[in-house]
């Protein structure tokens, strides 16, 4: 499935193109990087013959609301393991869980302490004691199955055109599919959404290009942080644009690769491609919090 690519109708100097692949409208619920990551994982459950999908994730998680998205419209039962014991007398309070909940998706809240421990064999078997057997899709879908869904993004035409490749990084998945799928020729550029360094050894298991690198100047104080200057930067690109951006991945994305042309990081006549991986879905949620900070929030017109 291929999605547009939209240009950026903004002016930059030496002779610079920007656009931006739409991700977030390759579906409604189940958007952008979501989608790629699960539509293998989902193939592999349904071979497996496997009816029930696990997963992990926090409060605001675009995943978690995906993997309930993908279980209703191909008939799995889903169950989501909560990161934060407190959230559970607070689903209606949280327009993610809400809307997990609302598509079919049961809760298992566990405490900061135990979700650290949810890969352990030990913890594993008693999700399995507790729930019987099902399919299991790892926090944020990163597995070898989503990369291989995750390099179906770029089409050829990306691969010929485009100098640079630039998406938001998370759990590392998306780019190393953009990593697998590029060429030589290209530049792989990866906008981490969390501190410390540790994602290149992430990606380093996934990929054996070295056309790539992870600029960790933009996460705005760490994963789910944000600042009234990226909340201002989001809300004048709408304005500008007509495009929203979520708070979390690519908004933060996005502005470090309008400051980087502006700091002329980008050699004279590159064709930049971002990648939009949707999560717009989460924008309820950080308004909701902003609110109750008196901060600005986000202007988007849900369409």
């Amino acid at each position: 499935m291929c999605t547009t690519n939209q240009q950026i109708q903004l002016t930059f100097s030496n002779g610079i193109e920007l656009f931006i692949k739409r991700e977030d409208k390759l579906h409604p619920i189940i958007s952008g990087n979501k989608y790629r990551k699960l539509k293998y994982n989902i193939e592999e459950a349904i071979n497996s013959n496997q009816t029930t999908l696990l997963t992990f994730g926090g409060a605001f998680s675009n995943h978690i609301l995906a993997v309930a998205g993908a279980g209703a419209e191909f008939g799995f039962k889903t169950i989501g393991v909560i990161r934060g014991e407190e959230l559970e007398s607070k689903i209606q309070e949280n327009p993610t869980l809400a809307k997990a909940q609302e598509l079919g998706m049961q809760f298992y809240f566990v405490s900061r302490t135990a979700y650290r421990d949810k890969e352990e064999p030990s913890f594993v078997s008693h999700l399995h004691e507790k729930y019987g057997n099902f399919y299991l899709v790892p926090e944020g879908g990163t597995n070898n199955l989503a990369i291989k869904g995750c390099e179906e993004i770029l089409t050829n035409a990306d691969t010929e055109y485009f100098t640079h490749i630039t998406c938001a990084v998370g759990t590392g998945g998306t780019i190393s599919g953009l990593i697998n799928s590029s060429t030589e020729k290209q530049q792989i550029i990866g906008f981490s959404s969390l501190k410390g360094a540790f994602l290149s050894e992430v990606i380093r298991n996934f990929v054996s290009k070295t056309n790539w690198s992870i600029n960790d100047s933009y996460h705005f104080g760490g994963y789910g942080k944000v600042t009234d200057e990226l909340i201002q930067f989001l809300n004048s690109f709408y304005s500008q644009t007509a495009i929203p951006l979520d708070p979390v991945y690519t908004g933060k994305m996005v502005f470090g690769v309008l400051d980087l042309i502006e700091k002329e990081y980008f050699p004279e006549n590159s064709k930049i491609l971002m990648i939009h991986t949707g999560g717009l879905q989460g924008i309820k949620g950080m308004n909701f919090a902003l609110k109750n900070k008196n901060k600005e929030i986000i202007v988007f017109d849900e369409m």
